[in-house]
């Protein structure tokens, strides 16, 4: 696949996405992740959702940058800021609005979940906990839609506290649905970098 067509669906992946996170902080439900963390954030602070994700996955760089790649882990950071950007500007361009709680957590979880496979299936990532998972399953062989859904319901478990116990089952229920959704694509981003890669150095030395 072209470097454009996979920027083109990394981006519309990062607006799936966000459009998603939009959907559950409307109905003061969170995420797991780094998502879940800056959403959670964003009940007790005053600073915006965009800002607070960017911070919380700096430190996850590190991990990126040892173990990932350079290529993956400067494609994840661009990914990051798009993310954070993007989610800026659903806040100014779409007011506050009303949905059926349960609806907007399965609305959420669909758009979270499609959204975050267009991201990882095209070389790049959004950080925290996915490349924790990204570099288990790399590591280990264990299916990062597992580790995603384990690490996420122990975010979640803290959010309780702030959001209570109805709205963090929920939460749990929207991240089982976008894992099951990640599990369930086959390709993995690292190994199409690394196979890209290849091909191009291919290319260069036969011309």
């Amino acid at each position: 696949m072209s470097t454009i067509k996979k920027l083109l669906f990394v981006l519309l992946g990062l607006v799936i996405t966000s459009l998603g996170i939009k959907i559950l902080s409307n109905s003061l439900l969170t995420f797991g992740g780094t998502a879940g963390i800056a959403t959670i954030l964003t009940y007790v602070t005053n600073i915006s959702w965009g800002v607070l994700f960017f911070i919380v996955n700096l430190p996850f760089f590190f991990i990126s940058i040892q173990e990932l790649g350079k290529w993956f882990t400067i494609s994840s950071l661009l990914s990051i800021t798009g993310i954070s950007f993007i989610r800026e500007g659903l806040d100014l361009w779409f007011p506050v609005f009303d949905i059926n709680i349960i609806l907007a957590t399965v609305i959420a979880g669909l758009l979270i979940g499609f959204g975050v496979t267009f991201v990882l299936n095209n070389g790049s990532s959004l950080g925290g906990i996915h490349i924790l998972g990204l570099y288990i399953d790399k590591k280990f062989g264990l299916n990062r839609g597992i580790v995603l859904f384990v690490c996420d319901s122990l975010i979640i478990l803290f959010a309780v506290a702030i959001v209570g116990w109805y709205k963090g089952l929920l939460s749990i229920f929207c991240i089982f649905i976008a894992s099951t959704i990640i599990g369930r694509y086959k390709k993995s981003p690292i190994k199409e970098m690394e196979r890209d890669q290849e091909e191009h150095y291919v290319r260069q030395n036969v011309h």
